[in-house]
């Protein structure tokens, strides 16, 4: 896997996705939470694509793995910022169960590739 582009990984392009999806659902925050839950919910999706590509040139299955795991957690902290989002009436239900819709698929790609890692 080392030998790949992250850029060439589809784990990575669907977290590159939502990490799009993140900054433009953000767009449209209240000013007042720019240093809140916009710049959370940016550097968590960030650190999910972030991850990723950096356990690629990781040289043991076990250190990618362990950069899978850092993303997997990222994932499900902004699972939660969309939810959060939502409740706060920032983002439509449409909005949050189309980010949850990749999110959810991002997080089984990294399990998939996680699990094809341990064998």
């Amino acid at each position: 896997m080392s030998a790949e582009k992250f850029q060439d990984l589809n784990v990575w392009k669907k977290a590159h996705e939502l990490v799009k999806l993140t900054y433009a659902l953000t767009e449209k925050f209240p000013q007042k939470e720019i240093f809140g839950l916009t710049s959370q919910m940016r550097r968590a999706a960030v650190s999910v694509a972030a991850n990723i590509a950096e356990g690629s040139k990781r040289t043991s299955n076990k250190d990618r793995i362990h950069f899978h795991t850092i993303s997997a957690g990222s994932l499900e902290e902004l699972k939660y910022f969309f939810i959060l989002s939502c409740d706060l009436n920032f983002i439509s239900e449409t909005e949050r169960e189309s980010a949850l819709e990749i999110a959810r698929h991002t997080s089984a790609m990294l399990y998939k590739l996680s699990e094809t890692l341990k064998a």
